[in-house]
């Protein structure tokens, strides 16, 4: 009875004409804001592709496309200059001319304090507009791969922000809106319709769209429901109330690949989930430890890192659909080895009497915070692990949650413990590190709420974006990655699978970036 009721609600929430060009899409969770810079989050990139624009994206290999830059290159004579020429005639949805200032005033926003793609951004030190047409970027040193740090840096309108107040991003951590988390003036190649965040967001084509001609556009209208039940969502997409999910539940591929009409395209992710510690602090908060800090101590993490079965949630929770990790690194990353990534040896014995050496030979009770509506099986996983560490005296109390309130107890390192996923959109290490190892600090370090401070290792991070020797530049990616294992500052879980469910009418590939863009969907329904 109640999934036929929710079953009726979702119905209800997608049912319209809908055409043979309309998508009808669903996910486990909805974007977090539409303002452009306020959070680095999948799902929420992936929404806001589909309306703003960035100078360059990557298709659905991986590769990079022009987008709202048509060339980029170091400018000659000046190693610490890259050059980007803007496409012309690109106009933004209310009609306003998009030019060299757009460019300028976004980047200058997603420098700022509220940004959540500062980090990609910390070697450039002016952006400049030569003309309507021709930006500057200038660097602290010649940077090599600058432009990988812009597929998701989405284009903003300066006068539509000024107008509407939002020259500053949303301070997303502290619960903050404004006009630009409920409304959009992008260039790209959906309008906004309506929104009605976590129950319903309706995107129509964008009639003076520039790529109008160069990609199939088959898609005129996008009806996206969010559905957190996978029971839900499956069922929605057998009964044909949606095209299309993203994240098939992997208990549920069979029947869904098994049913006419419908088909599971697989892929693995740019994506390792794993759980992060909050090894700074000199006593925590949510343990039952007075005075000290478990996790301050190596030998406590190493013992956590030997007691994870990974294999186990490889075959029981993910039904085979994930890749056991050593590393948090996905092998499509610049740095990334099978050394690096190697499973460690699961020992509870030896895990035991690290523990004992520690100190902790009697265990201890932590809080583990995870999202419900994230990751695949993030919950389940977390459940998993939660019952691994109480092998070695590690009693885990769950607090399962929306990664709306999730994600802020991370940013405002308010967490002891907790499940992150971290995919790579520059597929090179340095965004990794300037995430998630810097020291937390005003441009670096932002999703890092370990308290792990290493100035070494700060120095070398920040050496990346200006070192143009790359053998020497892979030699200092790899001393960094040595440490990072070495103090066990992460416990990796797996590498996470794409799953996308759809109808035989939808025509695309999985991006290993988990980012559909309609605009390069081919829909047949005849």
């Amino acid at each position: 009875m109640l999934r036929t009721t929710a079953i009726a609600t979702i119905a209800a929430l997608v049912a319209g004409a809908a055409s043979a060009e309309t998508l009808r899409w669903a996910r486990a969770g909805d974007s977090l804001t539409l303002d452009p810079h306020a959070q680095n989050e999948g799902p929420t990139a992936t929404l806001a592709h589909q309306m703003y624009e960035p100078l360059i994206i990557r298709d659905t290999t991986g590769a990079f496309q022009a987008a709202l830059a048509t060339g980029w290159a170091p400018k000659e004579g000046d190693p610490n200059v890259w050059v980007f020429n803007l496409r012309e005639g690109v106009t933004f949805h209310d009609g306003a001319a998009f030019t060299a200032e757009d460019v300028v005033f976004s980047f200058e926003r997603a420098k700022s304090e509220n940004s959540q793609f500062k980090e990609l951004l910390t070697s450039i030190t002016e952006v400049r507009a030569v003309d309507d047409y021709t930006v500057e970027f200038v660097t602290d040193g010649p940077n090599p791969i600058l432009p990988s740090n812009f597929t998701n840096l989405f284009i903003m309108d300066k006068g539509w922000a000024e107008a509407n107040n939002v020259v500053d991003v949303q301070d997303f951590a502290s619960g903050e809106t404004n006009f630009a988390s409920t409304n959009v003036n992008g260039t790209g190649p959906y309008t906004l319709v309506s929104r009605e965040p976590d129950v319903r967001t309706v995107l129509e084509a964008n009639p003076d769209y520039w790529g109008i001609g160069t990609f199939p556009l088959d898609v005129t209208r996008v009806e996206y429901t969010p559905i957190q039940n996978a029971a839900t969502r499956v069922a929605a997409l057998l009964s044909g109330e949606v095209d299309f999910i993203q994240d098939v539940p992997v208990q549920d591929l069979e029947r869904v690949d098994g049913t006419d009409g419908l088909v599971v395209k697989n892929a693995p992710q740019n994506r390792t989930i794993f759980l992060g510690m909050n090894v700074g602090a000199d006593d925590l908060e949510r343990d039952n430890v007075d005075g000290a800090n478990p996790f301050a101590d190596v030998r406590v993490r190493q013992a956590m890192n030997m007691a994870i079965n990974r294999d186990a949630i490889q075959q029981v929770v993910m039904r085979g659909q994930s890749a056991p990790a050593g590393v948090i690194m996905p092998p499509f990353v610049n740095g990334w080895t099978e050394a690096l990534d190697a499973v460690p040896e699961g020992d509870l014995a030896a895990a035991q009497a690290l523990m004992a050496e520690a100190g902790y030979g009697d265990g201890f009770t932590i809080q583990l915070d995870c999202p419900n509506d994230r990751y695949v099986n993030d919950e389940a996983i977390c459940q998993a692990v939660a019952g691994m560490m109480g092998q070695i005296g590690i009693t885990v109390n769950l607090n399962a949650q929306s990664k709306a309130l999730h994600f802020p107890l991370i940013q405002n390192a308010t967490t002891d413990f907790y499940l992150l996923g971290w995919g790579v959109p520059t597929y090179d290490s340095e965004y990794i590190f300037n995430f998630l190892v810097h020291t937390k600090g005003d441009d670096r370090g932002s999703w890092n709420p370990t308290g792990y401070s290493n100035a070494d290792l700060d120095a070398q991070i920040q050496s990346l974006a200006s070192e143009t020797d790359l053998d020497a530049r892979n030699a200092t990616v790899q001393a960094i990655w040595d440490v990072v294992q070495e103090e066990t500052l992460y416990l990796p879980l797996h590498h996470q699978v794409l799953n996308w469910g759809m109808t035989e009418a939808v025509g695309i590939e999985v991006s290993p970036e988990d980012d559909p863009k309609f605009k390069f969907f081919e829909m047949n329904r005849s």
